[in-house]
């Protein structure tokens, strides 16, 4: 009898010490290191999607920060900023950019175009820009960022062909 039980208990020996402690955990119905790690790499990966998603979050903030920072420079710069639902809306004109510097608004069509081809000689490019209210306007350098508007507007200024006038074009 003896020898039955302890051939029992190093049978039991053998067993705990090649499977461990998850032979005993699986009997009893409990997770083993294996059920363990799949569940923690599970979190993980949740965990990295949530952090993914956060930064995603935290850069658009900063860049809607960033964009009203910019918006407040351009009107301490006098750059007045205009809607073209304001003004009566759009003709037909399709712009392809968020935001146009306008350097001139002209009844005369023939005058607009006068002055596109004057500032695109110059480097600059110009959009003939239609309203409703019969005006036609020129914009010039098409951003569709405030940044980068509100850079070529400190530098626009400064050439001979921009108006003390100029403004911003916000296509929305």
């Amino acid at each position: 009898m003896k020898t039955k039980s302890f051939a029992f208990a190093a049978l039991l020996c053998i067993l705990l010490s090649a499977e461990g402690c998850d032979f005993l955990r699986s009997v009893s119905g409990r997770p083993t290191s294996r059920d363990i790690q799949k569940k923690a790499e599970l979190i993980q990966r949740e965990l990295d999607r949530k952090t993914a998603s956060l930064d995603s979050m935290k850069r658009i903030e900063k860049q809607l920060k960033d964009s009203l920072a910019y918006m407040d420079s351009l009107k301490q710069l006098k750059g007045t900023v205009l809607n073209p639902s304001k003004l009566g809306g759009l003709y037909t004109t399709k712009l392809e950019s968020k935001f146009y510097i306008v350097i001139g608004a002209f009844r005369e069509r023939v005058n607009a175009e006068t002055l596109v081809k004057k500032v695109s000689a110059q480097g600059y490019p110009a959009t003939l820009i239609s309203f409703r209210n019969g005006y036609n306007v020129v914009g010039i350098c098409p951003s569709n960022t405030p940044q980068a508007i509100y850079d070529t507007l400190k530098e626009v200024r400064e050439k001979d062909f921009c108006p003390d006038d100029v403004w911003v074009l916000m296509n929305e």
